[in-house]
């Protein structure tokens, strides 16, 4: 039996300037499940508000991320592509893709579709599921495989944040940096809307639900559940004490997002008298513009302005081989 393996993360860019950026943003923003509201308000508030004040301030950001070899994101895919499919026996072929920008999940789905797979297993590289990002994966590669003449059997990766795979990876990780040393440390995860919880579970107010302590019922699909359960995974893995922990969101667009907020949090820490944090973004498996750019360079300048004395990122997976080997497993 022939199984493909299709790794997808966000997207980037194609370059660092205006128009690439412009064109990024535009196919991210008017994505349905990232700004949920009908389509004709959608298309207004994205083209013609958002986009012409953003695209100035964004293209700045992706000029100060760039590197000789291009967009981190996509030079970390291509990598892992390549480590994977070199140390897997599960697959016989990978591919990497993005949900916005190129490589495309058409273009992508194009070339697999002419090795005629009997199995595609898809793994959308988000540890904790959104309906803005896996469950719009999912919709983008269905609506494509539905035209094909034959359909394989298709399966997806919906999360792996409870993974042993990955949380015995990531806390290795950050325990290479000695996490007891700090005076503390936080778990910053990219924020989301209020309003995509209260889509998901009408009946549970996110703001009341109880998932910070444990994981709820109703919360294997939940993305404010399971960043509070990898956190808790991790801690327990690591024999922090809860009590220097905090976990906290990030790249906020409002103040009606999932809260409370990093950049307040890091603030606060270091008015507290905090010297030195640990910073975690374990809702990121490659290191981007959130985490290089928001929280290594804004985050620790935040916190410097404030009175902290040194903030340290915890690098992400990136493309180790031990990363390739935990997807291999995850994905199997």
């Amino acid at each position: 039996m022939k199984r493909v393996l299709l790794l997808i993360n966000t997207g980037t860019p194609d370059r660092a300037d205006r128009q690439a950026v412009g064109r990024y943003l535009r196919e991210f923003l008017n994505d349905k499940r990232v700004i949920q509201m009908p389509r004709l308000l959608r298309l207004m508030l994205v083209n013609l508000i958002i986009i012409p004040f953003r695209v100035k301030k964004s293209t700045a950001l992706y000029r100060r991320l760039w590197t000789a070899d291009g967009s981190p994101l996509l030079v970390y895919l291509n990598r892992l592509v390549d480590l994977v499919a070199r140390r897997s026996s599960h697959f016989q072929q990978v591919y990497g893709a993005m949900r916005y920008g190129n490589p495309s999940i058409k273009s992508v789905l194009s070339d697999i579709q002419s090795t005629m797979p009997d199995e595609l297993v898809v793994m959308p590289l988000f540890p904790q599921y959104a309906s803005a990002t896996t469950g719009s994966v999912a919709e983008e590669v269905m609506r494509v495989i539905s035209r094909w003449p034959v359909i394989p059997t298709v399966r997806f990766v919906q999360h792996f944040y409870q993974h042993e795979a990955f949380i015995s990876l990531f806390a290795s990780r950050i325990d290479s940096y000695q996490p007891h040393t700090f005076d503390h440390v936080v778990f910053s995860y990219h924020g989301l809307p209020l309003k995509h919880l209260h889509d998901q579970h009408p009946s549970h107010d996110p703001k009341q639900c109880p998932c910070s302590e444990a994981m709820p019922a109703h919360g294997r699909y939940c993305y404010r559940a399971a960043c509070y359960e990898t956190t808790r995974q991790l801690i327990a893995r690591l024999a922090l004490d809860p009590v220097r922990t905090t976990t906290s969101f990030q790249s906020r667009l409002t103040r009606n997002w999932l809260s409370p907020f990093s950049d307040e949090v890091i603030a606060d820490l270091a008015r507290q008298g905090k010297r030195r944090i640990l910073v975690v973004a374990p809702s990121f498996v490659a290191d981007c513009l959130e985490t290089i750019i928001e929280i290594e360079h804004d985050y620790k300048a935040l916190f410097l302005e404030n009175g902290g004395e040194d903030l340290v990122m915890v690098q992400s997976l990136n493309d180790s081989p031990d990363w390739a080997d935990a997807i291999i497993e995850i994905a199997d």
